[in-house]
């Protein structure tokens, strides 16, 4: 069980029988050693955000979540299909929990399913992914600058802001959440 103040971002809670996640988090200290926590929790079945309030002493149950590696195969433009490389094992997912994951996965990649009560009720991308740039305009000769930045078209179709020293075929590091460049493979 956890009190109201183990409550951070990221960390998977149950309420009436339904998974959440908590998005946002804030505590307020009353007078006597007192504390009251505003969380905001999304349900990560029906992706509904909830304020919530929690008080000092009170108690909430951890979700109990599974989480499947699981290789991402392909998507047929409405379903994206994935396997658990150990049992053969396929999940299919729809758009709503792929969500933005979907513009930095590419046939054969890894990402974690989670489970809960053996439903698939998210998916979780590694924190940085490498792709491909396959199309970005070449340079002038001078502005080779990291400060400038340009439109890459990666090897997924997703369009990402680079340094304007990164070419076609170069290979980049992504961060997953928010789609910033990160590095060029060495």
């Amino acid at each position: 069980m956890f009190g109201p103040t183990d409550l951070k971002k990221g960390v998977l809670i149950q309420l009436d029988g339904q998974p959440y996640r908590v998005v946002e988090y804030s505590q307020k200290v009353m007078g006597r050693g007192g504390s009251i926590v505003n969380v905001k929790v999304k349900n990560l079945v029906t992706g509904a955000l909830l304020p919530k309030t929690f008080k000092g002493q009170e108690r909430i149950e951890p979700a109990e979540v599974e989480n499947k590696r699981v290789q991402y195969l392909y998507n047929d433009g409405t379903d994206y299909f994935f396997m658990d490389p150990e049992s053969f094992e396929q999940f299919q997912l729809g758009k709503a929990i792929v969500d933005s994951a979907a513009g930095f996965m590419k046939e054969g990649s890894e990402v974690d399913l989670q489970l809960f009560n053996g439903s698939v009720i998210n998916l979780v991308m590694p924190k940085n992914v490498f792709l491909e740039v396959t199309y970005t305009e070449t340079a002038v000769k001078g502005d080779t600058s990291s400060s400038v930045m340009k439109d890459a078209t990666l090897e997924t179709g997703t369009v990402v802001k680079v340094p304007a020293f990164i070419k076609t075929g170069d290979v980049i590091s992504v961060d997953t959440e928010t789609g910033a460049y990160r590095e060029r493979k060495k």
